[in-house]
Order: C-alpha cells, then sequence, then structure tokens
C-alpha cells in the first residue's frame, strides 16, 4: 500500500511505457495472487508460494483490505481517474461490506477498529462522487452513525488517543463525510454538527502544542500526550475540511498558526526517519496550497533536502515499504514547483519549473541535449477525475496548483513561432514544445 502505488504514479509522470506495461502487469498479478475472499485481498508469500496464513483471518484481511484501498489505490485514483486500479478498489470494496460482520444500530459495519473504519471513511465518499451509487454513502452513514450518533467518538472513549497515523484515520474520514452529507444530505450533516465540532474543539484542546504541532498521542481524561508527530497535517486536513462548509474561524486558524510554527521552530526538527520526513513534508503541501505563506517556501525545501539525503547511491532509501512514501512526497513537491506540469517524454536532463503570476503562469524550460515533447498541464482532477463537489484537503490527494478548463481558451506567449490560442483540453493534452540544447524557453500562458 506504502509502495507499489508510488511506482505506478512515478512511472505514470516519467515513463508511460512503464505505466502501461509492467504496472499493470502488477496490478494483475497481485489481483490473481493475492485475492483471498472473494476478491479481498491476503498477504502472500514469495518463498511459500502461497498465503502467509494457512487459514484467513477475516480481521486481518479486512485491515489490509482498507489500507491497500485508502494508501494504495486512492492516490493512484486521485491523478489518474478511472483506470483499472479504480475498478480493483470498488471490487475491494464492495467484499468489504459483503463481509461485514458487526452488528450495530445502523446495520453492519466491518470493524469497530478506529485505523480501518477510518481507512474507509476516507475511501467511501470519494465512491461515492466518483461513482454516483448511493450505496457508498450508505456505508459511509452507517460509520458516522456509530461514532458521532452511539458516541463511539474515541476522544469520549478512549484513554489513550491515537492521532499519529495508524489510529488518526477516523477523525480525518469523519469530516470527509461531513463534507460529503454538506452537499448530499444536509439533514445528516445537522445530526452531525454538534458531536463532529465537539470532537474537533477537544482535539484541538488537548492534541496540540504551543506551536500548533499536533501530539501523536493524547489522554483526554488527564490531558497527558505524547510528543509531536510527523503526520501532523492530517488532522489538520480534517479541520480545514470543516471550516470550508461550516466557516469556523478557530479551525483555520488552527492550520495558519501551524504553518506559521515551521519556520520559527521547526526549521531543523529531526522528524526521524526518512519516512516521516516525507510525511511532515506531505502535510505542510496539503495546508501551504490553501494558505500560501512565503516562509513555508523555505521550511519545504529545506526539509526535502534533509529527506533526500538519506537516499543511497543504488536508489534505496531505507530498504522498506516506506521508501513508497518518500517517492509520493517527492512527486508532490516536484508538482509544485512545476505547478502540476509534466513533460513527455520526460528526461533527466529536461529541467522545467513554473511560478503563478496572478491568473498567469511563466514558465521555464532546459535541456542540455535538443528535446522534443509535448508539456501538460493540469486539470482540476478534484472535479474531473472524481466529481467531488469541493476540493477539500484529503489524505492522498495531489494538491492542484495552476489547472487548466476544457472549455476555456489560453495565450501561450513565447514559443519559437510566436503567440499561440489554445484550449484548455488542448493544454492538457500536450503542448508541442522543441528545446534547443542549453537555450532555456520561457513562456508565459494566461487565461
Amino acid at each position: 500500500a506504502d509502495n507499489y502505488p508510488f511506482m505506478v504514479l512515478t512511472a505514470a509522470i516519467t515513463d508511460r511505457p512503464l505505466l502501461e506495461g509492467r504496472m499493470r502487469e502488477m496490478l494483475r498479478t497481485e489481483t490473481r495472487l493475492t485475492s483471498r475472499i472473494d476478491r479481498l485481498p491476503d498477504t502472500w508469500s514469495f518463498s511459500k508460494q502461497a498465503f502467509a496464513s494457512d487459514e484467513p483471518n477475516m480481521d486481518a484481511v479486512i485491515f489490509g483490505s482498507a489500507e491497500y484501498m485508502k494508501d494504495g489505490l486512492v492516490p493512484i485514483t486521485e491523478w489518474l481517474g478511472p483506470s483499472p486500479w479504480s475498478e480493483r478498489m470498488l471490487g475491494i470494496m464492495d467484499d468489504v461490506w459483503k463481509h461485514a460482520a458487526v452488528a450495530t444500530p445502523y446495520g453492519k459495519i466491518p470493524s469497530t477498529t478506529p485505523e480501518v473504519n477510518g481507512d474507509l471513511l476516507m475511501v467511501l465518499p470519494r465512491l461515492y462522487w466518483m461513482t454516483g451509487e448511493k450505496k457508498y454513502l450508505e456505508y459511509a452513514l452507517r460509520l458516522g452513525d456509530y461514532y458521532l450518533l452511539a458516541k463511539k467518538d474515541p476522544t469520549l472513549q478512549a484513554a489513550r488517543v491515537r492521532l499519529i497515523a495508524h489510529g488518526g484515520e477516523v477523525f480525518d474520514g469523519l469530516a470527509e463525510l461531513y463534507v460529503t452529507v454538506h452537499f448530499a444530505a444536509p439533514e445528516k450533516k445537522e445530526a452531525y454538527r454538534e458531536p463532529l465540532h465537539g470532537m474537533y474543539d477537544r482535539i484541538l484542546k488537548l492534541g496540540r502544542n504551543e506551536h500548533g504541532m499536533v501530539y501523536g498521542l493524547i489522554d483526554p481524561g488527564t490531558g497527558k500526550h505524547g510528543n509531536i508527530c510527523d503526520t501532523w497535517g492530517y488532522t489538520y486536513n480534517g479541520l480545514y475540511s470543516v471550516f470550508l462548509v461550516d466557516g469556523t474561524p478557530a479551525y483555520r486558524q488552527a492550520v495558519q498558526s501551524a504553518l506559521a510554527s515551521l519556520g520559527p521552530h521547526y526549521s531543523d526538527y529531526p522528524w526521524g526517519t526518512a519516512d516521516e520526513y516525507a510525511d511532515s513534508v506531505e502535510s505542510a503541501l496539503y495546508h501551504f496550497n490553501r494558505e500560501p505563506a512565503a516562509p513555508v517556501e523555505t521550511w519545504l525545501d529545506e526539509t526535502i533536502r534533509a529527506m533526500w539525503s538519506r537516499q543511497q547511491a543504488d536508489g534505496v532509501i531505507e530498504g522498506w515499504h516506506g521508501d513508497g512514501n518518500n517517492a509520493r512526497t517527492s512527486l508532490m513537491y516536484a508538482l509544485w514547483k512545476t505547478q502540476g506540469l509534466t513533460v513527455e517524454p520526460w528526461r533527466a536532463d529536461v529541467r522545467f519549473g513554473a511560478v503563478r503570476l496572478g491568473d498567469e503562469l511563466a514558465v521555464s524550460l532546459l535541456a542540455d541535449e535538443p528535446w522534443t515533447g509535448r508539456m501538460r498541464f493540469d486539470v482540476p482532477r478534484h472535479r474531473v477525475h472524481l466529481r467531488l463537489p469541493l476540493d477539500y484537503p484529503r489524505l492522498n490527494q495531489f494538491p492542484e496548483w495552476f489547472t487548466v478548463d476544457s472549455s476555456r481558451a489560453y495565450t501561450v506567449d513565447g514559443l519559437p513561432d510566436g503567440t499561440r490560442q489554445c484550449s484548455g483540453k488542448e493544454l492538457h493534452d500536450g503542448l508541442s514544445v522543441r528545446l534547443e540544447a542549453g537555450r532555456e524557453l520561457r513562456l508565459t500562458v494566461s487565461p
């Protein structure tokens, strides 16, 4: 879930034949080998050439299925849209609910574990909007009712509440559902409003330090807490999402406070492993995209260099599946620096970047050797790929920077053959560009 999807996305951006070939073949192999209970995957052992466990453990299968969808198949779908990977996700989700066995007053749910249900709550709203199938909203509402109406919210129930990853997902997931019912079921939103705001108010009171950084663990009863966590931005995804639909000033201010603290207090903070550096940079990028503040740029540049410094000459970083998260964050960071632009075919010596100048985009391209290809502009993927009604901050998305609308016209200045008028669709499909060796090309794109 942490490694393979970012092989797919690295190939999607830098090597399309690899994406269409080996990456798809890996998906077919994974589906064939790991599907154990209907389409639900279980752990496969290469040394045994069989499943790792002789008998399936349903709780483990449900956990792995939820994790694979949320961390593996969702980011691919966020970038590519409908694809064989999204089809795999739909099949797994359908069978998770086919085998849901935990009875509640609201219907059966697959688990009582906050991490599992949080994973599902982050996937189900996106599937509902993408497909238009109401069953995915109904499944999500069962979980929402369980946590918010039956008062199973961990901040009310548990002595030890985990806000860091592998526990804190339920808080983000409930916010994703809240945004969805704001548009799709307003009466349910009214039922959820008070308990959801209460949950986030408790997190703000007990779950962060004086700089706005989120603690990994809290005890709601005593107020005791652990150290701050690298996934601080995940919690703020939920807070900011609620701000977007309810306009709660304190929730936006909490995000702004955390971003403002990065440079003064965390410029050389030892986040831990390369994977933990990756999660912290990812956290900042989600919110810098929506609350741009110049000092955050310096912090991002410095912190990602610290992450990159861990990579060895052979490309391996720490030699475990978390290395994939470094690829994720590197792609996310690069897409900020290019404002969502990609080039095809990608080549290591082709250097390109972009900055916004109001409504315009200023682009620079340079290659060591002659290069001919296409410069592809990003689209509002939240709307085009997932049909979301709002681009709220959410885990495993790739933030959108400069996007083109297929129905609009754009002017491109600076091309060797003069100014060109293009549609948004033409820019997304790819603007033809030819670079001479060592000669920079500067373009300005404006609607």
